[in-house]
């Protein structure tokens, strides 16, 4: 029987009490494997969600200083220095971002790179099931030519991941334009709806998104529970 991984679509949800979510589902996650006894754990989870404007910085965060934070936020949006990989990226409306909360033991090919990898493959599957071709690069994340559709950025603590990555699928690129997306010069981004000629909304994608997921990982996706995520919700805010 595959593994299961319960999916959770939290919707618009600001940038912070994500952060705080992700840690919620990670801190129970480890603790569950300290102690066997224990069995509060819902064990690996695909949190979905839709940020208000954020910008967000990698542990490669030299380069932003306090008067880069402040000329990002007279913008209009949030900025937060982050421990995942990468440099900086914009999450906002229109953008489908997927936390993979996992145990990368699990994993038919355990291991950081081999995970990264099987992410990129996820959204570049999902991209040709709509006749897009999209590829990889030597950068990291999910490029149609020299436009980058999908940015990826993770954090694994002791075999469990969080963060992830970042869908364009009708999303103002324009936010991209303050920024050198991932500090990678000379390119540029894209969307799902740039590409197809037409309204590629989140709520139109996931279910694609979904599937490609399911087989990449070869893992069954079932809701996560919902008096679970109340509860949970609950108690980080």
């Amino acid at each position: 029987m595959p593994p299961i991984v319960h999916v959770w679509n939290v919707g618009r949800i600001a940038y912070r009490p994500a952060l705080e979510l992700q840690k919620h589902l990670v801190d129970n996650y480890k603790k569950v494997i300290d102690d066997t006894s224990l069995s509060c754990s819902t064990g690996d989870v695909l949190l979905l969600v839709e940020h208000d404007p954020v910008y967000t910085v990698g542990i490669r965060n030299k380069d932003y200083d306090s008067k880069e934070e402040r000329r990002l936020k007279e913008l209009g949006a949030e900025f937060y220095k982050t421990n995942r990989g990468g440099l900086i990226t914009f999450h906002g409306p229109g953008q489908l971002v997927a936390y993979p909360i996992m145990n990368l033991k699990n994993l038919e090919k355990p291991g950081v790179r081999c995970y990264v990898s099987a992410i990129e493959e996820t959204i570049i599957k999902m991209c040709q099931s709509f006749g897009i071709k999209a590829e990889r690069s030597p950068h990291t994340g999910v490029w149609v030519s020299d436009n980058k559709i999908c940015a990826i950025g993770i954090h694994a603590s002791r075999h469990i991941t969080s963060h992830g990555l970042a869908l364009n699928c009708n999303t103002d690129l324009k936010w991209f334009e303050h920024i050198v997306p991932c500090g990678i010069e000379g390119k540029g981004v894209t969307s799902l709806s740039r590409e197809l000629g037409m309204e590629m909304t989140i709520g139109r994608t996931v279910p694609h998104f979904l599937r490609s997921f399911s087989a990449t990982f070869n893992c069954k996706i079932i809701p996560f529970p919902e008096e679970k995520a109340k509860d949970i919700l609950q108690l980080i805010s």
